[in-house]
């Protein structure tokens, strides 16, 4: 790296330290970063809120122990003639008349090194490559309260490789999907469908937690669930990471289950102990001047689907009846 005394300043030097790409050194080579190499690693939505630890073997490359990462049984190597010592070439493309494309790429005769070894000199251990495979187990400790898509790091533990700084290990935490519980960042939601006598009398339900706790659910007395509602529960949502005693809200979403049909005697029955029915503001005979229409079940999903179609349809006819010179004219305008 730096020489010896003197005033003067390599160019080379200067140059890359104003560039980066740190450890610069007078042959011309930079200790350049190795890449990181990311894995996937797949939790529950119970691991996320208790915790957990996982081990993983992994292979990777280390600088050969019996030649110190030097590829030879002397440390000495040559310079690549193919590239000069540099370990890029640069090769030019005719694109056309007077032009050139110039395209930089690692010399496939020293793998980009710079820099050859002798057969009869090469490393029995390594022979020649440098470096050795090395499986390796490491620990990854799932914290309470992490997100989905959030990166665990083991700096410095990725593939090793001389003049270069070797790169990190990245998990990238990927939650599965649970069959009950929805997270939102530190809240947690579950669907619960009530029938309409519980959601009229009172409901009372065990939830099983995440955690395997059994929490017992139950309405206030005299208290009607409408459709569609939600309630919440206080500190049972997600630990929050790195403030694990602190937690999130559980949210359940009701629905409620409403019969098919009813009997006379069953109308007869709710009508006594219902709120009356708005009594119609309209004479017999105002009645007898009505129209009478017939109510049937619809798929608003489905109404919706075959609309679009319809509207996509009609926009290709559309464009099949324009004239072809009304489409040259729009093609030229744009």
């Amino acid at each position: 790296m730096g020489g010896g005394g003197g005033g003067g300043h390599d160019p080379f030097d200067i140059f890359s330290s104003f560039f980066g790409g740190g450890g610069s050194s007078r042959g011309g080579r930079r200790q350049r970063r190795g890449e990181d190499v990311v894995h996937p690693l797949k939790v529950s939505l119970e691991d996320l809120y208790l915790g957990t630890s996982k081990k993983l073997s992994l292979s990777r490359n280390v600088l050969c122990s019996k030649c110190s990462g030097k590829g030879s049984k002397s440390g000495a190597s040559m310079k690549c003639a193919g590239c000069q010592g540099t370990g890029m070439k640069v090769s030019i493309r005719h694109l056309g008349p007077s032009m050139i494309q110039q395209m930089q790429h690692p010399c496939n005769e020293c793998k980009g090194t710079g820099e050859t070894i002798n057969d009869k000199d090469r490393c029995p251990q390594c022979k020649g490559e440098k470096v050795v495979q090395e499986k390796k187990v490491l620990e990854v400790h799932v914290e309470k309260g992490m997100q989905n898509s959030q990166k665990i790091t083991f700096p410095g533990e990725a593939d090793e490789a001389p003049d270069t700084v070797t790169g990190d290990i990245v998990f990238v935490l990927q939650q599965k999907e649970h069959p009950k519980f929805k997270r939102k960042s530190e809240d947690l939601f579950v669907e619960h469908t009530l029938s309409l006598t519980e959601a009229l009398c009172g409901f009372q339900f065990v939830l099983t937690h995440l955690d395997g706790r059994q929490l017992l659910i139950k309405s206030n007395p005299g208290e009607v669930v409408k459709p569609d509602s939600f309630k919440a529960i206080n500190d049972e949502g997600m630990p929050i990471y790195q403030r694990p005693f602190m937690k999130g809200k559980l949210y359940i979403h009701f629905t409620v289950e409403f019969p098919e049909t009813l009997t006379p005697d069953q109308v007869k029955g709710l009508e006594a102990v219902l709120p009356a029915k708005p009594s119609s503001q309209l004479t017999d005979m105002e009645l007898d001047e009505c129209e009478e229409t017939t109510l049937h079940d619809v798929n608003m999903e489905e109404e919706n689907r075959r609309k679009q179609q319809q509207q996509q349809q009609e926009a290709y006819d559309e464009d099949d009846d324009m004239p072809g010179g009304a489409q040259r004219v729009q093609c030229a305008q744009q």
